[in-house]
């Protein structure tokens, strides 16, 4: 394989290796900083990441307000000090000339709040940022305005020019470079816009040569490109590294150092991976993001795809075509479904989901007495983990609200998230993000054995292509 040459990104020399952030506490300090320092650019990531006492122990997100709005101040006050916490602990591993980067979401709750606060406060602690899930207009100017460089992930050309010509031009000094983060490869939230099937995945290259072009009319011909989703080893993606036409590539790994002795998901996270097949990873678009998502296909997603299959369109007033009355609960409350449905819903009723919840779409599900609590707790909790949220119909805006219905057939990220990071729940019930490539754990002879490596070890192999 070519001889990787390092490059200069962030104001410092690194090798075209980029750890990709990955939320809530699996992307920490220490993964990262190992990351830059074996010659790449480690990534923490900012957004509900782990924070500790003045004895190292880890502070429990907990939230004690008893108002949205006021868990919602919780949230940011965790999550500030959480970024902080972890960028000490990467540059204490990485040493003063390695780069590193922190990871936000920009569709996650205060999002430039969080982020303004954690560069204020981390006093040059971070040299850049990368961001997606959204339009992050705003990365560039709050990112400037501190002498960092920001990395925004984008699907596509016509994303990136959006980007570019509102914003970004503006401050084109500290624009790092751009992640492509390919929308059907890649782990976490996927990019996919309403004009792309998502079971028609496009090759990255012609998309990746798009943007290059795009970004060269703008006079961007240096700002290297990291290919974000589906890199595995270097020795597939030769004759990407120094390709004429796309300039200087780089490449992100967000699946790879999930196995790594330094990750600090649970061991039972760990030894999932090795057993994962083909095909086991698949897009879904049950997140309260609205996004697609990428995630193993576990008795949590299995659980919410059966709470979708009972689903039945419904009215309070009785119709031509709604014509059958269901008297469900203590109180008759009546619902008026169709007669092809009734026999469907008398059935699940006779299974144990005897309880309908109702959706923005003016349809019932049907779930157990026992789910529904959950799901009802769950939305009451909410402390407005995202800008916006299906799930609890929580908004970044004066009125808290999207102004829409809940919709019960999602499910609460933040806790799920949490639950499975700090292994306080079995893996198969909750959300396992994990990138398409996943299976390849089970093939690669690295990891013969159940052999999980150091960071080092693994940035090695990468540079050999393996």
């Amino acid at each position: 394989m070519k001889t990787l040459q390092t490059l200069k990104m962030s104001g410092k020399e690194v090798l075209p290796l980029i750890e990709g952030g990955k939320g809530i506490s699996v992307s920490s300090g220490r993964s990262s900083g190992a990351w830059s320092k074996a010659g790449g650019i480690g990534t923490f990531s900012g957004v509900n990441a782990d924070s500790y006492d003045e004895n190292g122990k880890l502070i429990p997100q907990q939230y004690k307000e008893k108002t949205r709005t006021g868990r919602h101040k919780e949230l940011i006050d965790f999550s500030v000090k959480g970024a902080i916490d972890q960028a000490k602990i990467a540059r204490d591993i990485a040493g003063k000339n390695a780069a590193l980067h922190v990871n936000i979401l920009w569709e996650m709750g205060a999002a430039e709040t969080i982020l303004t606060q954690t560069l204020e406060k981390s006093n040059g602690l971070i040299d850049g940022v990368t961001c997606g899930a959204g339009m992050p207009y705003k990365l560039s100017e709050i990112s400037a305005s501190f002498g960092v460089y920001y990395y925004p992930i984008v699907s596509s050309a016509r994303a990136f020019n959006a980007l570019w010509k509102r914003s970004y031009k503006k401050t084109s000094e500290y624009l790092g470079g751009v992640v492509y983060e390919d929308p059907w490869l890649a782990g976490g939230h996927n990019g996919l816009s309403n004009s792309e099937n998502p079971l028609e995945p496009q090759a990255p290259f012609p998309r990746v040569l798009e943007l290059r072009k795009l970004m060269n009319q703008f006079k961007l011909n240096n700002i290297p490109i990291i290919m974000a989703g589906g890199v595995w080893k270097l020795d597939e993606w030769e004759d990407w590294i120094d390709n004429k036409d796309l300039g200087p590539i780089c490449f992100q790994f967000g699946t790879r150092p999930l196995l790594t002795q330094e990750s600090p998901i649970p061991d039972d996270w760990k030894k999932r991976l090795l057993t994962i097949k083909p095909g086991d990873v698949s897009l879904h678009r049950f997140s309260p993001t609205g996004f697609y998502s990428s995630a193993l296909r576990n008795d949590f997603l299995i659980e919410l795809e059966n709470r979708s299959v009972r689903q039945t369109p419904y009215l309070r007033e009785q119709t031509n075509e709604f014509n059958e009355k269901l008297e469900i609960g203590p109180r008759k409350r009546a619902y008026y479904v169709k007669h092809t449905d009734k026999s469907k819903i008398l059935e699940w009723i006779k299974k144990g989901f005897a309880k309908p919840l109702t959706t923005p779409d003016d349809t019932l599900i049907w779930v157990t007495l026992k789910k529904a609590r959950q799901i009802l707790k769950d939305q009451i909790d909410c402390m407005g983990c995202l800008s916006s949220c299906l799930f609890s119909n929580w908004a970044q805006n004066e009125k808290g609200t999207t102004g829409k219905k809940a919709d019960p057939r999602s499910f609460c990220i933040q806790k799920t998230l949490q639950r499975i990071s700090h292994g306080i729940s079995s893996i198969e019930n909750e959300l396992m993000f994990a990138g398409h490539s996943a299976y390849r754990f089970a093939s690669d002879p690295f990891y013969k054995n159940g052999f999980i490596p150091k960071v080092k070890e693994l940035v090695d192999r990468i540079c050999k292509g393996l």
